[in-house]
C-alpha cells in the first residue's frame, strides 16, 4: 500500500523566522512543506528558501506555490500550480526534476491535470475551513468521485483535523494537507505528530 502523505502549507500570515522555526521542528513528521507566500516578491521567496536551507530543512521536502523557475532556482523538490497557473505539461517538459502538484476543484479539472502530467492533485476544500469563510465545502462525495477516476495521488485539503483523516482516506485520498491546524497550533510539533500518527495507523 502506498504511504499516505502529510502536506503542511504555510499560512502566508506569519513572520519568516517564525515559520522557518516551526518548519525546522516539524519536518521529521511531515512529507512535504508547501511554501505558499504569494504576497512576497521572487527575491523574498528565494531568501525564504535560503533561510530554510540554513535551518537544515531538507529542500527536497519543500514545494513552492508559485513560479517553476523560482522553484528550480531555489533548489526545492516541487511546485504547486493553481488551476489558473502555468501549464503542467510545459512545467514537466522543462523541469522534469520537480514534483508537480495541481490544485483542482472538480472532476473535470482533475482529469485534465492528470492527462497533462501532474504528479499529484490537491483537492478541496473538503470540509468547512477558516481559510475559505462562507464558501460551501465540496464534501467527501466529491472527493470520492475524483479518487475513483484518477490514478495519481489526491491530497485532501480544507478543514482537515486528525479526527477526520480516516474519512478522507476511506474516500480514497492519498493524504491530507494542513495549514493552520499545524502552523497556527499552540504546539505545532504535537499537532504534526497527531496527524502523522493518524495517517500511519489508518494508511497502513
Amino acid at each position: 500500500m502506498m504511504k499516505k502523505e502529510l502536506h503542511v502549507i504555510s499560512t502566508g500570515q506569519q513572520e519568516k523566522a517564525d515559520m522557518i522555526k516551526i518548519a525546522r521542528n516539524i519536518h521529521s513528521y511531515v512529507d512535504w512543506i508547501h511554501l505558499r507566500e504569494n504576497h512576497r516578491s521572487s527575491e523574498e521567496i528565494l531568501h525564504f528558501i535560503q533561510g530554510m536551507k540554513e535551518a537544515d530543512i531538507p529542500l527536497s521536502k519543500v514545494i513552492l506555490n508559485g513560479s517553476s523557475s523560482i522553484a528550480l532556482a531555489g533548489g526545492v523538490g516541487g511546485i504547486q500550480l493553481s488551476h489558473r497557473g502555468e501549464d503542467v505539461l510545459m512545467v514537466k517538459k522543462h523541469y522534469p526534476m520537480l514534483r508537480v502538484g495541481c490544485s483542482v476543484h472538480s472532476l473535470s479539472e482533475a482529469l485534465e491535470k492528470e492527462q497533462r502530467g501532474a504528479d499529484f492533485l490537491l483537492f478541496g476544500h473538503v470540509y468547512e475551513s477558516t481559510s475559505k469563510p462562507g464558501l460551501r465545502p465540496r464534501g467527501l462525495y466529491a472527493l470520492q468521485e475524483i479518487t475513483a477516476y484518477v490514478a495519481i495521488p489526491v491530497i485532501a485539503i480544507g478543514g482537515m483535523t486528525p479526527s477526520n483523516v480516516k474519512d478522507v482516506l476511506t474516500a480514497g485520498a492519498s493524504g491530507v494537507a494542513v495549514l493552520s491546524g499545524i502552523f497556527r497550533a499552540d504546539d505545532p510539533v504535537r499537532a504534526a505528530i497527531n496527524y502523522h500518527k493518524e495517517l500511519e495507523v489508518i494508511g497502513s
